[in-house]
């Protein structure tokens, strides 16, 4: 080999090792010190071994000024390119806090913006590692014409690729934006958080003592705001769940999500359903109880498990066929729903339709929470959310009540009359416009004179509308199921939705209530 050629080699090899390097040691050191890892540790985690492709690894910024062209750095704070999770094709970008904080520039969202086209062209998921001071300060408009860019793409691409976004350090300011268009979000405990405007601009605006951890941490996203849907322990563990999450998806809307071979029996009857609804209207339990008993092998991924736990929502499989599953809970405010419940339900219903995945919900409702807070704050248009979400979806839709199916809500919670295709009963159901107490109230109004005759009238009451059999009677459920029976039933009616086809009328789009 010639020294001319050993020359190029050595060039090449050294402009590859300082890109590898990113921000330096010294900088990687301070990094794992605070508990998290690198940018290319964590592509390193999160995809399969030695699949990782990686693009535009020689990238520098283009900002002349503040002395910024003394300081080039190969890749210049965030490593793009694809790979593989369970031999899935999918693209990632993972911004590098040790190369100016990971701060955008305009070159490196063109970076970004590469791989959101490539992954929207090739119907691929996206996933994107953010751990970033936000935008770089000395290129001005041109890192927020960056971020504008990725924003555009963000909603081009929704409800046509799934997109993931695992928050793994700072993310304020136009940065949160991005994560907020995807579809799920990932929060790392202690060391993530999300704000738009961070804790000493809120003191000198508001005089409001606030810590960055109290402000956007992983907990205050996942129980107060509803901002993010999962919180994990360390990188590690979010890469574990984003991998988890992937094998659940389709690569994009115009797939079904992946089957896997079943080694549940398909016709397992679980006699522990019989006794697992309360004989008491007004006692709880717990209806992840119900759903573990009943999908294949006990496997729920539920999401959004911190927020608004009056509703469950989460992915799990039957007979191998991934679904997404909506369930009131009992066990937390008697499942009533609420303003944060049925704007988590809707979301997530809505994926759920964009991407093909059959819609099981489990319901025992008492209804919409009354109160002025509620109000106040517009339950009426979110409510609405969740029965304009179940009713605009044309993925298969079966419905199995439980319990109680009451009013409004009864109409809401994917009912035959928005559209669902299959609907059980168990013979606890009780389907009516409200409570027997509170019926009798409105329908005998101070014309009870004891107790004797007010418990007749409320047994009587109960005898004749609290069950699921006037319902039945006028074909608005196709079958009264035992507990027992219900995963056979559930397979069943999906092999029997497989093929479901639904055509709406032409339009651009409709018009939720937001």
């Amino acid at each position: 080999m010639s020294k001319s050629l050993e020359k190029k080699f050595k060039e090449f090899e050294d402009r590859s090792k300082a890109a590898e390097i990113g921000g330096g040691a010294e900088r990687i050191e301070k990094q794992h010190a605070c508990n998290k890892r690198t940018a290319r540790e964590r592509i390193d985690t999160l995809l399969d071994p030695g699949s990782f492709v990686e693009l535009d690894k020689l990238v520098i910024h283009r900002c002349r000024d503040f002395s910024m062209e003394k300081n080039l750095i190969p890749g210049d704070g965030v490593i793009t390119g694809y790979g593989k999770i369970d031999g899935r094709l999918v693209y990632v970008f993972a911004q590098d806090f040790t190369v100016f904080g990971g701060t955008l520039s305009r070159a490196n969202a063109d970076k970004q913006i590469k791989v959101l086209e490539l992954a929207l062209k090739m119907g691929a998921p996206v996933i994107g590692l953010n751990d970033s001071g936000g935008a770089r300060i000395q290129e001005g408009v041109q890192s927020l014409s960056g971020y504008a860019d990725i924003f555009h793409l963000n909603v081009k691409s929704s409800g046509v690729i799934p997109q993931i976004s695992a928050i793994l350090g700072p993310c304020a300011g136009g940065a949160v934006y991005s994560p907020a268009l995807t579809d799920f979000i990932f929060m790392v405990k202690k060391t993530s958080y999300m704000f738009v405007t961070g804790p000493e601009v809120i003191k000198s605006v508001t005089h409001e003592d606030v810590t960055k951890n109290e402000l956007g941490g992983a907990m205050t996203h996942n129980t107060k705001s509803g901002v993010a849907h999962f919180a994990a322990e360390d990188d590690v563990q979010i890469m574990m769940m984003v991998r988890e999450l992937i094998g659940y998806l389709p690569s994009n809307n115009m797939e079904d999500p992946p089957l896997k071979a079943c080694s549940d029996d398909i016709n397992r009857r679980e006699e522990k359903l019989q006794k697992l609804v309360p004989d008491d209207p007004n006692k709880p339990y717990d209806i992840t109880e119900l759903i573990e008993a009943v999908v294949d092998n006990g496997g729920f991924f539920e999401v959004q498990p911190h927020y608004a736990k009056n509703i469950v929502i989460g992915f799990a499989r039957l007979g191998g066929r991934p679904v997404g599953i909506v369930a009131n809970q009992p066990a937390h405010l008697a499942g009533v729903l609420d303003i944060n419940c049925s704007i988590k339900g809707a979301r997530f219903v809505r994926f759920c339709d964009a991407f093909n995945f059959p819609l099981i919900t489990f319901e025992d409702v008492p209804g919409f929470l009354p109160g002025t807070l509620q109000e106040y704050g517009g339950i009426i248009k979110h409510g609405a959310k969740l029965l304009y979400a179940f009713s605009e979806a044309t993925v298969p839709k079966i419905t199995i009540i439980t319990r109680k199916a009451y009013g409004g809500a009864y109409c809401v919670m994917s009912s035959k009359h928005i559209g669902a295709d299959v609907n059980f009963a168990y013979p606890t159901a009780e389907i009516a416009v409200m409570g027997s107490e509170g019926a009798i109230n409105i329908l005998y109004r101070n014309k009870i004179e004891t107790e004797e005759d007010r418990k007749k009238i409320i047994d009587n009451y109960q005898d004749t509308f609290a069950n699921p059999y006037k319902a039945a009677e006028q074909g608005y459920i196709d079958e009264i199921i035992m507990p027992r029976d219900t995963r056979p039933k559930l397979i069943q009616a999906l092999e029997m939705t497989e093929n479901k086809t639904e055509t709406t009328p032409p339009r651009k789009h409709g018009n939720i209530p937001l």
